[in-house]
Formats: structure tokens, C-alpha cells, sequence
């Protein structure tokens, strides 16, 4: 029997070719380096068997019916899934898989850092003035940032990548760590010295409040105002998780007024829009004490080519009648 998997944007190849060397399986990719428009997603998924998708996708009960009763998975090509909607795919028996790597956690952590460095050292702010033409001679109070070693990092959400980030800084950099989760880490607390703080004592103390937290109910705005009220005026912020967890008008506010020193991110409230709302005059592409990346934390051949090979062994493992190794439901 031939199944029908529709691919809702062109991934990195390994995992492509595994699926193609399947003989009972027919592959149709939606090539290009743009977003599905969702007319088009809603006409190609019509009749298919497997929905490959990536979060910019909301696969929700329209793409559902869309489908139609032949879709029987879900395998999304992310380690997050809150673009899916889990409880319509549960009444329709329809199987949903994320793609976890060990190299995902890695590349984010050491992204997470490299946006440490580049607020500390000024690095976006030192590019720019030298490209301008402005470096005129070596200065005394040219540009000065602020050393990491020894400083203190407060982490929210001790996972894969918070412990990730955690160990780097302590190691390499002999930094104080503090940390905030649903429950004690006491194998961090053993390898690093963490200190297990309330939230609101974290922000109190740390000089780098890093997010990794999954986007819930509990966690969406769970920065604003009075949060960055409590984190100290020479302290960064850093998201890599997931934007909602961060209300970016109170972010733009404080960063404008003085309130911490910098923010690094790499996800966006509304995302793609750098901006939540274009009806205001905030925007954090105006300063210079943000540093930003279009959610590539995870964007490195190394790992896009493994999220690759995962989400083709879910597949794989699905249509062998095995349950496959990442399911959600």
C-alpha cells in the first residue's frame, strides 16, 4: 500500500532521502525558502497520508478537515509543538512526533551564549561603528562592555538547554549560577553549586537572566513590567525559548528607559513581526542595546540535518506499525 506524505517546506536532505528511499511512500515537498501560504497548505494537504510540518505551520482542525479522514500523523520538525493542536489530533486517533536531538540542546545553549558575549562585549554596536568608518584611534572608554567571568547567571527552566548554558558558564567562565524551575535540580545543584531561588529572588540577583522554559499558560507573559522592575539596572536579558514568554512593549520600555542594560533574542512575541505592535512607536530594531536573531538558535547544518533524520525515523517507525521513538500523544 502507497501513503502520501505532504512536506510543508524543504528541510535539510538527510532526512528527505530516507523518506524517498521508502518504496510505499510517495514524497511531496512544498520547495521553497518562504512560508506555505495557507490557501496552498489547506489545497496540498488534501487526501495525504502524513503531514510533515515545521512550526511556522499552525496544523489545526482546518488543515485537519483539509486532509481529510487518510491523515493518520503529524510529524512536526521541531523540538516544540504548540503549533499542532494536540487535543483535535487526539479525536481524530491522528499520531503527532516532535524531533528532539541531543545537537538541538547544544546548538541552542552555545546560541544563548553567543548572545551573552555579543551584549557584554558590544559586539553588534563595535561591527557597526567600525563598519561606519568611525575608528579613529584606540580609546580608553571606547565602547566599554562589561567582563562575564564571575558574574552571576540566573536561569529559568533547568532542561536540556538551561543545564546546557548552566555548565558552559560555570566551567568555562567560573560563573555564580541561580535558578528557578517547577522543581529542584539537584544534579545541577551538585555539578555547579546552582542555587534554587523563587523567580522573583532570581531576578533580583543575577546579572543574566536566561529563559528556557516551553511556551504554556503558565509561562506566556510571564516577563513584563514589574519582572524587569525587579532585575537589576547593569543586568541582560536572553530568550531563545519561546517570544510570548516575554510581553515585548514593557521589554522595549525598560530597555529604552534604562531599566536593565541589554536583551538578547532569538524569538519575537508575534512572531515573525520584530515589532508586536505596529500602531506604536516602540521597536527594538531602534536600539542598541538588543541584540537579534531570527530564531536561529538551533540553525546549524550539524543539527537541522539530525532534526532531519528524526523526524524521518518517526515517520519510518510509524509506517512499519511501531510506535514511533518521539510521539506527543
Amino acid at each position: 500500500m502507497t501513503h502520501t506524505i505532504f512536506i510543508t517546506r524543504d528541510i535539510p536532505d538527510e532526512g528527505i532521502k530516507m523518506l524517498k528511499n521508502e518504496k510505499h511512500l510517495k514524497v511531496d515537498i512544498f520547495e521553497s525558502d518562504k512560508p506555505i501560504s495557507r490557501r496552498e497548505l489547506l489545497k496540498r494537504v488534501k487526501g495525504v497520508d502524513i503531514i510533515l510540518s515545521i512550526l511556522t505551520e499552525n496544523i489545526d482542525k482546518e488543515v485537519m478537515d483539509a486532509a481529510g479522514p487518510s491523515l493518520k500523523m503529524i510529524a512536526n520538525y521541531a523540538v516544540g509543538f504548540d503549533n499542532i493542536d494536540l487535543k483535535e489530533a487526539k479525536k481524530r486517533n491522528i499520531v503527532v512526533t516532535n524531533a528532539p536531538h541531543a545537537n538541538v540542546s547544544e546548538s541552542v545553549a552555545e546560541h544563548t551564549i553567543a548572545l551573552m558575549f555579543a551584549l557584554a562585549h558590544r559586539i553588534v554596536e563595535s561591527d557597526k561603528f567600525t563598519r561606519a568608518g568611525k575608528y579613529h584611534a584606540w580609546g580608553p572608554k571606547l565602547l566599554l562592555g562589561t567582563d562575564l567571568f564571575g558574574k552571576t547567571i540566573g536561569i529559568i527552566g533547568t532542561g536540556r538547554i538551561g543545564s546546557g548554558v548552566v555548565q558552559r558558564l560555570h566551567d568555562g567562565f567560573d560563573m555564580k549560577v541561580l535558578y528557578t524551575d517547577i522543581k529542584r535540580n539537584p544534579m545541577l545543584e551538585s555539578q555547579t553549586g546552582a542555587k534554587f531561588r523563587s523567580l522573583e529572588q532570581l531576578l533580583k540577583e543575577a546579572d543574566i537572566v536566561s529563559l528556557h522554559v516551553p511556551l504554556l499558560p503558565s509561562t506566556k507573559g510571564m516577563i513584563g513590567t514589574q519582572e524587569l522592575k525587579l532585575m537589576k539596572k547593569t543586568a541582560f536579558l536572553i530568550n531563545t525559548a519561546r517570544g510570548p514568554i516575554v510581553q515585548e512593549k514593557p521589554l522595549t520600555r525598560a530597555l529604552m528607559n534604562g531599566t536593565i542594560a541589554g536583551a538578547g533574542l532569538d524569538v519575537y512575541e508575534k512572531e515573525p513581526l520584530i515589532d508586536c505592535d505596529p500602531t506604536d512607536t516602540l521597536e527594538l530594531r531602534k536600539l542598541d542595546n538588543v541584540v537579534l536573531t531570527p530564531h536561529t538558535a538551533s540553525a546549524t547544518i550539524e543539527t537541522r540535518q539530525a532534526m532531519s533524520r528524526v523526524a524521518a525515523e518517526n515517520i519510518l517507525a510509524f509506517l512499519r506499525g511501531d510506535i514511533p521513538p518521539n510521539s506527543i500523544n
